[in-house]
């Protein structure tokens, strides 16, 4: 039985939760979030909360209520806070700057990378710190993952890019005999 589907979601101030069909949606001013359940849950909105019920007995079921319930939870945390994950670049020469809707990365190769940023998210770079904002969980961790992904960091310099509560595990380089 899922521990993460029996919790209630509560519904902080300024936000409308409302169910049309199989779809939640989660709206915040003019930014709207949506949820698609393919009618694998139940959805009850009452005194600002939600709660979710499994449809079924099934093993699977379960699975979903759970699923659903954090996915949920994710867009309303998303529109009343937000989400960020940071990236430090580390290296001689290795730098970052934003250029209208285009992060431009000079990470040691003969050539600048190029990550255009997508719609919904917000990144600001700050001496070597990148920082990736926005209220969609997914595509925050997904943007940072491919921005580290250009120059992921080495064992024996630690020169590339980490997010700023990674450890890298250094390597003992040659030694003379």
């Amino acid at each position: 039985m899922s521990r993460i589907g029996k919790k209630t979601i509560a519904i902080p101030a300024g936000i409308e939760v409302s169910v049309d069909g199989s779809i939640i949606s989660v709206k915040k001013g003019n930014k709207v979030s949506t949820v698609e359940t393919h009618n694998r849950v139940t959805v009850v909105i009452e005194n600002n909360e939600v709660n979710l019920g499994k449809v079924g007995e099934e093993k699977e079921s379960s699975a979903f209520w759970g699923t659903y319930r954090a996915l949920l939870n994710n867009a309303i945390t998303g529109l009343d806070k937000g989400f960020q994950k940071s990236l430090e670049i580390n290296g001689v020469g290795y730098r970052a700057a934003v250029k209208g809707k285009v992060l431009e990365l000079q990470l040691g190769y003969s050539h600048p990378v190029n990550y255009d940023i997508p719609e919904g998210l917000d990144i600001s770079v700050e001496k070597n710190i990148i920082h990736v904002k926005g209220a969609d969980k997914q595509l925050v961790g997904q943007a940072a993952a491919i921005i580290r992904g250009y120059r992921k960091p080495e064992p024996y310099k630690g020169k590339g890019v980490k997010y700023t509560d990674e450890v890298i595990v250094r390597k003992a380089g040659k030694t003379a005999k």
